[in-house]
């Protein structure tokens, strides 16, 4: 893992959580940050986690953290290429089911997600907690 990715990604939204994990390599053994390279530049990432946001006593996981797509490369499916992933890793894990949790409506359900409800993280807000089966 090259610790100096995190200086160059996008400082926007999620991105600054993302890299405050990433950054210390602050990862389990199977967990996993994933970027999409274009042409050397960071056009988004994802983190495949454990628990995310999520509260241990809710007992949901894997999750999918910190989704980013850097502005100038948005409206190229990144995302679904992200999520499609993270959920490989998740399969080759033994998984079979993947969670995230998101405050996007609409958007998760078009990639098989479905909501579940919404949860209060750990954080202290509350955000929808979506499930896919693999």
């Amino acid at each position: 893992w090259d610790h100096r990715f995190c200086s160059r990604l996008p400082m926007e939204s999620s991105s600054i959580f993302g890299a405050e994990k990433m950054e210390p390599n602050d990862f389990e053994n199977n967990e996993r940050a994933l970027v999409a390279l274009r042409d050397d530049d960071a056009a988004a990432f994802c983190i495949f986690t454990n628990r995310d946001e999520m509260p241990r006593e809710y007992g949901c996981g894997p999750l999918i953290g910190f989704l980013f797509v850097a502005e100038k490369y948005r409206g190229n499916r990144l995302s679904e290429q992200m999520v499609n992933a993270a959920c490989n890793v998740a399969k080759e894990q033994g998984f079979s089911a993947i969670y995230l949790m998101s405050g996007e409506v609409g958007m998760y359900e078009k990639y098989s997600f479905t909501k579940v409800g919404d949860y209060k993280t750990i954080y202290g807000s509350v955000d929808q907690l979506f499930s896919k089966t693999l």
